[in-house]
């Protein structure tokens, strides 16, 4: 793992100023001896360092620690990206963990902002009944804590930093972002000689150090001794290793012990206490940390979405609660970019201008001007759903005929999709790894900033960014999850 110190910033790093992001040197040309050599230790490497997943062929790899074990996806060699527009995604992670925070608390906001989406999406629906709940019985979280992953994106037109998205549920590879993060420093410090590159230009990564800070300290304040942490999980989670980087680090640094449920195993086995203390197969959580549960696969049964109002019942600190979870949606993404929204809930200027300058074009799809622009134009949309995980966006031509199918019908179902202007990034070479085979490939590549928040009352604990993900895809693919398939785990090289 990194050393702990601020993830955001190479241990020493030359400043570049311009915006030029073009690769530093175009991996397609290295000697082709040099690169075999620099493969095989790199997946020696991988596998020595613990940069694995399951094997989606293997059923059991995704329940059953060591079964079916292959390399992560990973790109052999870092990607360039200017100094500074990491360094502005970096000052970025505070206000957006202070805005999440302050929109959660708005509960009236995200019922009416949500409120044609609740008829169009049943996903959604479902989500904001268990928010109504909560605020019938004026259920309070006095303490809050999230986790929280912001995708960006290097617009080549304007050359500004883009949002994608802000993900504040089950914001994945906080652990393997730092193994890869490591292995490019390991290759770089031995054949950088030999290509032209310096490994202290790809910062230091302490993420799962930090994610695992922010949980503990979330321990701490709920103040129950003996209490464990839940990981809610997928019933066959083939990315369970990057949970258990998290696992290991809350036993060996804080001493804090963690159990893995899934929703339907933690509706068998849960039960609430008088006092609002959740049990769960006879032990006493004190923070529940959703990896899971964002997505309409994962309740596939009333059982999956009982556990889900037990947990939001209980006094348990949950990484997200309900209010945190919907202020990931779309919608509410949408909804904030509008003029004046900002306002209502923050008050430093130049924060709400910071997060401005980040904001794509957002629009929901009642707005007919951009609705037209987008049919004549649809290679200049995205069409998004209400959906996290990878896989669910619409491109292309398929965006015109989606929204000429909405106006045929007439119906409520444009309210289930935003529509968000198309970034187009620089293109670069990439070296992919994949099954122990390499790839040269063109490529983009999408930033994610992690951010840790906390607050007990009127105490903010912690409020931080807290390391990085890089993700560089087949620049012909749309899509870019890596746990979807579609994206290979990179990492920065500062120009």
């Amino acid at each position: 793992m990194s050393e702990e110190h601020d993830p955001c910033t190479p241990i020493t790093c030359g400043v570049n100023n311009d915006d030029d992001s073009s690769v530093v040197l175009d991996y397609h040309d290295i000697d082709e001896q040099v690169l075999q050599n620099m493969v095989y230790d790199a997946l020696v490497w991988a596998s020595l360092n613990g940069l694995v997943v399951g094997h989606k062929s293997l059923q059991r790899s995704g329940s059953v620690p060591g079964v079916g074990l292959v390399h992560a996806p990973f790109s052999l060699l870092p990607t360039a990206f200017p100094e500074n527009h990491w360094r502005q995604a970096c000052d970025l992670a505070p206000i957006f963990n202070e805005l999440v925070d302050r929109v959660s608390l708005d509960g009236k906001f995200l019922q009416e902002s949500l409120s044609r989406t609740r008829k169009a999406d049943e996903f959604t629906s479902r989500l904001l009944d268990i928010h109504s709940k909560m605020l019938e019985i004026n259920k309070k979280e006095d303490i809050r804590l999230g986790l929280h992953r912001s995708d960006y994106m290097l617009d080549e037109q304007t050359k500004s930093l883009l949002q994608v998205e802000l993900n504040t549920v089950s914001s994945a590879f906080a652990g393997l972002s730092c193994v890869v993060s490591e292995l490019h420093r390991s290759i770089l410090s031995h054949y950088g000689k030999f290509i032209g590159l310096d490994s202290e230009k790809v910062p230091a990564n302490s993420a799962v150090n930090q994610y695992a800070e922010a949980l503990a300290k979330a321990w701490t304040e709920y103040n129950l001794p003996g209490a464990v942490i839940l990981f809610v999980v997928q019933a066959e989670e083939q990315n369970m290793y990057d949970q258990h980087f998290l696992s290991v680090v809350l036993r060996e640094r804080h001493g804090i012990t963690t159990i893995r449920k899934t929703l339907a195993e933690a509706d068998q086995q849960g039960e609430l206490l008088p006092d609002g203390t959740l049990l769960v197969d006879g032990q006493r959580i004190a923070v529940i940390y959703f990896r899971a549960g964002y997505t309409p696969a994962d309740y596939p049964s009333e059982s999956e979405w009982k556990a889900r109002l037990l947990m939001e019942q209980s006094s348990a600190i949950k990484c997200p609660s309900i209010s945190y979870h919907l202020v990931g949606t779309k919608k509410i993404q949408q909804e904030l970019a509008k003029p004046n929204v900002l306002e209502r809930f923050l008050e430093n200027k130049d924060d709400i201008a910071k997060l401005r300058k980040c904001f794509a074009g957002l629009w929901s799809l009642d707005e007919p001007d951009i609705v037209r622009k987008a049919i004549e134009s649809p290679e200049l949309f995205v069409m998004k759903p209400q959906r996290e995980g990878g896989g669910n966006n619409i491109y292309g031509d398929a965006v015109r005929e989606t929204l000429q199918k909405l106006q045929k019908e007439g119906s409520q179902g444009d309210a289930a999709y935003i529509l968000m202007q198309k970034i187009f990034p620089n293109i670069s070479a990439a070296i992919m790894m994949r099954n122990g085979s390499l790839h040269k490939e063109n490529a983009v590549s999408e930033l994610g900033i992690f951010g840790a928040y906390l607050r007990n009352n009127d105490k903010v604990v912690l409020n931080n960014q807290s390391g990085y993900l890089l993700r560089t895809k087949v620049s012909s693919s749309d899509e870019g999850g890596v746990a979807a398939g579609f994206a290979v785990l990179d990492s920065v090289y500062l120009t």
